[in-house]
């Protein structure tokens, strides 16, 4: 699935300079995002946890379980970002069910990491 191609036309992106804060640890989650351009650092208590970059997922698990913020999202690049509210989430798993294959793979390769890292 083309996670970029999905979004290229999306209306409402948000662009974020190299180092703003895109969210903070504990903060409510309201929305994921699809990153279109620039790559984004994940981190927690100041430790970098992951970059990502175009075609990746961000916020996913926050929107999903409806808890604070697991970690933080600085821009480590200019960036653009497809902002996607639960109301658009619900639309898109329904009407393209391979989009919420895309999230759970994600969430997935997630997992696999920290558990390689917390195994080192």
């Amino acid at each position: 699935m083309d996670i970029l191609r999905m979004f290229e036309k999306a209306d409402n992106t948000e662009a974020y300079p190299a180092g703003m804060v895109i969210f903070n640890t504990g903060d409510p989650a309201e929305q994921m995002y699809v990153v279109l351009e620039g790559e984004v650092e994940l981190r927690k208590d100041g430790r970098l946890l992951n970059t990502i970059g175009p075609g990746s997922l961000l916020g996913e698990l926050a929107l999903i379980h409806k808890r604070p913020r697991s970690a933080s999202a600085v821009a480590r690049t200019d960036c653009r970002l497809a902002p996607v509210n639960e109301k658009r989430f619900l639309f898109l798993v329904q009407q393209t069910p391979f989009f919420a294959l895309h999230v759970m793979r994600a969430l997935g390769e997630r997992i696999v990491q920290r558990d390689a890292e917390a195994d080192k």
